[in-house]
């Protein structure tokens, strides 16, 4: 991780940008942004990690340092992920204030002076930006109210449905975020986990500038479980309650069976219903199974100890980070 250089003035501002299928945004991307930081009279750096995107990310990327200095660019060797790209540029970012956005001009460049403000004078050393009107489809808004409330419950936190990674950090809080080196990984909960000052700052939320999102149905799912298995060991204890309802449920059931019989001469009937019960007590149980196969996955990744990314290039890092 490298230092403040001599060319930076405080206060300075770095923006972090993980690139994916953003080819056809890059170039207006960047114009919006060195136009909108110049306004704020502050030095700043661009940070482009390309997360090894099919299209031609990198070569737009090394243009775009070519011409300008400000802009430096990280190519990954493989896709790692979003939020791992994330933590590439936030490792390398030298301002005293990182911001972090998406390349698909979403997240619009002009809302960074507000974010900045309202950070330097409110006192925060978080500012996330809500998107109160997320110009986002219908089932991508639902899910991520529902994903939010779901992960409200089970992590005991509040986490805003409107929110996003898009942001602005302190130096202080960054460095405390660089300290979080576990493989499963989600930017915006590993802030909230360091216990600084956070604030909300309403936004206004842009239709995707060029092509189409690469999230999925799949993908979220799977990051929806990725980020609730990693901030909470309730599941766990969730499924253990059921487990001890359901045992005293059938205790209680067989006493009655039991009951049934000495007093009024019932035996047992209900083939189809006992059938039922046991592949519904075999399903709970591949379930439960499941839930702790995913946590003894994580830490089976873990241990391993292998590194968050590989960094195939890098431009415009001298000297080399």
């Amino acid at each position: 991780m490298s230092e403040l250089t001599d060319k930076f003035s405080s206060p300075s501002i770095s923006v972090v940008i993980p690139t994916y299928k953003c080819a056809e945004c890059l170039r207006e991307l960047t114009r919006r942004l060195q136009a909108s930081l110049e306004k704020l009279a502050v030095s700043f750096e661009i940070i482009f990690v390309n997360d090894c995107s099919p299209q031609n990310d990198w070569q737009i990327i090394q243009e775009l340092a070519k011409g300008d200095s400000c802009v430096r660019g990280i190519n990954f060797s493989r896709n790692f992920g979003q939020h791992h790209a994330i933590t590439a540029g936030v490792d390398v970012a030298r301002a005293d204030w990182v911001v972090v956005m998406d390349g698909d001009l979403q997240d619009q460049p002009e809302e960074i002076h507000r974010l900045f403000d309202h950070a330097t004078r409110g006192g925060f050393d978080i500012v996330f930006a809500r998107k109160v009107q997320r110009k986002d489809g219908w089932s991508k808004v639902f899910f991520s109210r529902m994903y939010s409330r779901l992960f409200n419950l089970l992590c005991e936190k509040h986490l805003e449905h409107h929110g996003s990674h898009f942001s602005i950090a302190s130096r202080k809080a960054i460095t405390a975020y660089r300290q979080l080196r576990e493989q499963s990984r989600s930017y915006a909960l590993g802030l909230l986990w360091c216990g600084f000052s956070v604030g909300y700052l309403d936004v206004e939320h842009a239709t995707r500038f060029a092509g189409s999102t690469s999230y999925s149905f799949r993908r979220g799912f799977n990051l929806a479980i990725e980020s609730i298995s990693s901030h909470s060991n309730k599941p766990l204890h969730f499924m253990m309650g059921v487990g001890f309802i359901i045992a005293f449920l059938s205790f209680l059931f067989g006493i009655s069976i039991i009951v049934r019989y000495y007093l009024y001469g019932f035996g047992v009937i209900g083939w189809a219903s006992l059938m039922t019960s046991l592949y519904f007590l075999f399903g709970l149980l591949m379930v439960n199974m499941g839930i702790i196969g995913i946590y003894i996955g994580k830490v089976f990744d873990q241990t391993k100890s292998r590194p968050l990314y590989i960094i195939r290039d890098k431009i415009n890092f001298d000297p080399p980070t």
